[in-house]
């Protein structure tokens, strides 16, 4: 079991670190009024946070997800693993998308918070430096850090402030990490050999497309979530009172389009994100199989996220 755990630790890192600008980027293009844009597209919304708020506005809000996020990829890989291992059930597809499902809500209350004010961190001041804007007045901060950012939620909202959108965030994440883990462990074993290996490249590419899968099945989802997230930021009037609420006004200000805002820059943050996070998870089992075994071999690739008889032995 610890090595799920510190799997998933190191894998999170990778996925933050990797896809965290093209997150901005999204969160930027699904919050942004179709009648007021700010942004044409996803390269013109990054030329434009480079331009007005240099490399580091794209990684705006990166230190709550760097630190929650690594703990969060602990708890998901942990009960995924826990899961399939006292299920009777075996490996079947079935099980896989249902232990997922279990780790993406129980990751949501951990999440929903991180997501708060990583979506207000990332937002703010953006409309401030529009040229419109008296220049005395564009660098306003109004949240430090997410820290700051959840302690003015909490004393405007209670805890209801620092877990709006948690209903969403579950509806999102649970078919989100079924999809993403029986996506993937469906994808390696189609990609692995006769003698149970698979080739660095492929598991990359497995990776990025269980990534890319998931958020596609729920990315209408992410788009309300991100809504009513950020509604409700100091110095804005609230537009939505509830998430069905965001979903009405949404659709009836701006169309059916409304719910694939930002999907380009999602797919392509997905794709290395994933990559990135599968791929140091499955070689730190790699390294840990080849201190076992004496020998670097994935037993059962298309159950790599599982430890082998022997591993298990050694670290429960």
């Amino acid at each position: 079991m610890a090595v799920d755990f510190f799997a998933g630790c190191l894998g999170g890192c990778a996925g933050v670190l990797v896809g965290h600008p093209f997150d901005t980027v999204k969160v930027r293009l699904q919050t942004q009024d179709s009648s007021n844009k700010i942004y044409r597209g996803t390269f013109h919304c990054l030329t434009t946070i480079v331009k007005q708020e240099s490399y580091q506005g794209l990684f705006k809000g990166m230190s709550s997800p760097m630190a929650g996020l690594a703990a969060v990829n602990a708890i998901v890989f942990g009960v995924y693993g826990n899961i399939i291992r006292a299920s009777s059930s075996g490996n079947s597809l079935q099980n896989q998308f249902l232990a997922g499902s279990a780790a993406g809500i129980v990751q949501s209350f951990v999440t929903s918070p991180m997501e708060l004010a990583k979506t207000r961190i990332q937002l703010q001041g953006q409309e401030s430096r529009q040229t419109r804007t008296p220049f005395w007045q564009r660098n306003k901060i109004i949240y430090k850090n997410p820290l700051d950012c959840l302690v003015k939620a909490f004393r405007t909202e209670g805890v209801r402030g620092v877990y709006r959108g948690l209903g969403c965030t579950i509806l999102r994440d649970a078919p989100a990490f079924g999809v993403y883990f029986s996506g993937y462990e469906y994808l390696t074993e189609k990609v692995t050999d006769s003698k149970g290996n698979v080739n660095t490249l492929s598991l990359l590419l497995v990776g990025g497309l269980a990534g890319v899968l998931s958020w596609i099945v729920i990315y209408p989802l992410d788009v309300i979530k991100s809504r009513f997230q950020a509604d409700g930021m100091i110095g804005s009037e609230k537009k939505y009172n509830s998430l069905w609420d965001c979903v009405v006004k949404s659709y009836k200000s701006e169309g059916y389009k409304v719910f694939t805002k930002g999907l380009n820059s999602t797919i392509i943050r997905a794709f290395p994100t994933n990559a990135a996070t599968f791929g140091v998870v499955t070689w730190v089992f790699m390294i840990f199989n080849n201190t076992a075994n004496n020998k670097l071999d994935v037993q059962n690739a298309n159950r790599v996220l599982i430890l082998d008889q022997e591993l298990q032995t050694l670290t429960c």
